[in-house]
């Protein structure tokens, strides 16, 4: 899990790519949560975490373009 400090030095495209990626993993890691093929369900939670800081830093990002 990185930080938020991390993700700002990143571009607007890097962030919203890095968000459709992250999104289909969590999507795949719930799927797997639900058949009890997961071995570690914190997994989901620190996924939706980083979803939100890379959400939080992009929202920031664009804010500072306007």
């Amino acid at each position: 899990m990185k930080k938020a400090h991390e993700y700002r030095e990143m571009s607007v495209e890097e962030l919203e790519s890095l968000v459709v990626e992250k999104s289909e993993d969590m999507l795949t890691q719930r799927m797997a949560l639900k058949m009890q093929r997961l071995d570690n369900p914190l997994t989901v939670r620190s996924m939706r975490r980083d979803i939100a800081i890379i959400q939080t830093v992009l929202t920031e990002k664009k804010n500072e373009q306007q």
